[in-house]
């Protein structure tokens, strides 16, 4: 069959609910994700990569106040100065999030995306897993029609506004272990706060 893509988000959101994956469009790249508490869909996300197990996935959300469900927060001052927007900040998991999708770890990798399709999105499912549409190790694709994967549904949003990956950021070691989208701006955030930098 056919991989289909469309925008309409109020579909895209049916099938995450129903245990499908999708592409979705975020202001850094596309992501592929399913429901970040299900581990089928999960399953599916590796699979659909070719990414080892080994290897956590992050999640994304549409509010604080999801956010909060999912992870406990550190550092506040930094997740409202920076989210949403084009960063993921690596919090410390609640047990609703299951183990495989972190690779074993206490810890989970979440953006809060700038971007109003994913949002929309995001609101009609909760969680769901993000992590760039594409094979393991290969090109990110920053519009729909680059997404290669065989998802069950690709949400149009256009071409993402900055076409590269988020800046990563530890909260709980206060670490930058990723260079990416407002690495600047994250970093002499970090220094006047009296935060470490990178590790």
């Amino acid at each position: 069959m056919a991989m289909l893509t469309g925008s309409d988000v109020e579909l895209a959101a049916g099938i995450v609910r129903r245990g499908g994956v999708i592409a979705y469009p975020t202001e850094t790249v596309y992501g592929v994700g399913g429901l970040a508490t299900d581990v089928d869909a999960i399953r599916r996300v590796y699979q659909l990569k070719g990414r080892p197990l080994s290897q956590p996935l992050s999640i994304a959300v549409s509010s604080m106040e999801m956010l909060e469900s999912v992870a406990n927060v550190e550092c506040r001052d930094f997740i409202l100065r920076f989210l949403p927007g084009p960063v993921t900040v690596i919090l410390k998991k609640k047990k609703v999030l299951p183990d495989i999708l972190t690779a074993g770890s206490k810890y989970v990798g979440i953006r809060y995306p700038d971007h109003p399709m994913a949002l929309s999105l995001i609101s009609k499912t909760g969680p769901i897993v993000s992590t760039s549409a594409n094979l393991h190790g290969e090109k990110d694709p920053v519009a729909a029609d680059e997404v290669k994967l065989p998802v069950d549904y690709v949400l149009d949003g256009g071409r993402c506004k900055y076409g590269a990956p988020s800046t990563i950021v530890d909260l709980h070691e206060y670490a930058i272990v990723r260079k990416g989208v407002m690495y600047d701006e994250v970093r002499r955030y970090m220094f006047g706060c009296g935060y470490a930098t990178e590790e």
